[in-house]
């Protein structure tokens, strides 16, 4: 099915029959192919498209904009070609002046749909924006916290699907439970240094953006990113398992931006440099784990 005869189909069905089946959706979401008539009279956007889409998203409404709206995104990751996190390239964008914000946390949309108990993370440049969203936003299943460390909440997002693939490979080649936690706990190292380095608040990695979402990305497999991982444990190649799993695997690309701005900024991150090598250049997933264990002993207060 086409996008767009996906599309006419939610249009008819109030259903997303490929991604979310069965899942009816509320009253006042609907459906619709015009993205001008989309954004007419509208203050709020939520954009919810892949990194590697934001720029060209942006671009495309920002003539449909009405003076005063408000942008926020669930996009995760940076941005390949430039190595942008997503608050960057909206300012561009968008300017500067533009009420923004970012939606992350530990939340698999199918459990949403199902109105199962569900916590994230608003971060805005403006905090009347986050209040506003995180209103709006809730109901009895879902509860949104405010921040004001975008970047924080961004650089989480990104690498936590890098961390993912590394555990589904891990489990997928039988390491066990040690080995899972040893991943995730160096893995939230990796990735409040570059967030660190990047300017974020140290804090926000243990919130529900940073191990949050990096727990459960890592250990449960809904995790699009999880799923890549244990396919290539089992012999497949990156494009097999993109083409079983049938969606955006973010941590594919992520995995690349990732490691050309931690090398940009001098920030060692071992785990995330062996997934790059086998995603990328073919490396061995159980040569990768052996590379990792044979790294040079230190102290953990090193964290490197």
């Amino acid at each position: 099915m086409l996008e767009l005869e996906l599309l006419e189909d939610m249009a008819v069905k109030a259903e997303n029959v490929r991604y979310l089946p069965g899942i009816t959706f509320p009253p006042k979401l609907r459906a619709c192919p015009d993205i001008a008539e989309c954004l007419r009279g509208v203050r709020d956007i939520l954009v919810a498209v892949p990194s590697h889409g934001l720029r060209d998203t942006l671009t495309t409404i920002k003539p449909l904009l009405e003076p005063g709206s408000r942008v926020c995104w669930a996009t995760k990751g940076f941005e390949l070609s430039t190595g942008k996190l997503p608050h960057q390239v909206a300012g561009e964008v968008l300017g500067a002046d533009c009420a923004m914000a970012v939606l992350s946390g530990p939340t698999f949309a199918k459990e949403v749909g199902d109105g199962l108990p569900t916590l994230m993370t608003v971060a805005a440049n403006d905090n009347d924006f986050a209040e506003a969203l995180a209103v709006t936003l809730s109901s009895e299943s879902f509860r949104a916290y405010t921040s004001d460390d975008i970047i924080g909440v961004e650089v989480g997002g990104a690498v936590k699907n890098v961390l993912a693939i590394a555990a589904g490979m891990s489990d997928g080649l039988g390491f066990g439970a040690n080995t899972r936690i040893a991943l995730i706990n160096r893995g939230l190292v990796e990735l409040m240094r570059l967030g660190v380095a990047l300017g974020a608040n140290k804090e926000t990695f243990m919130g529900l953006a940073g191990m949050g979402d990096l727990v459960l990305t890592c250990t449960d497999n809904l995790s699009r990113n999880r799923r890549m991982g244990l396919a290539l444990a089992g012999g497949a190649s990156v494009e097999e398992a993109q083409e079983e799993i049938q969606q955006v695997v973010e941590g594919v690309l992520a995995a690349r931006a990732v490691k050309e701005v931690a090398n940009k900024l001098g920030v060692e991150m071992p785990i995330c440099e062996q997934v790059y090598r086998i995603l990328h250049e073919g490396a061995s997933p159980r040569k990768a784990v052996e590379t990792l264990m044979a790294r040079r002993l230190k102290s953990e207060k090193d964290h490197a």
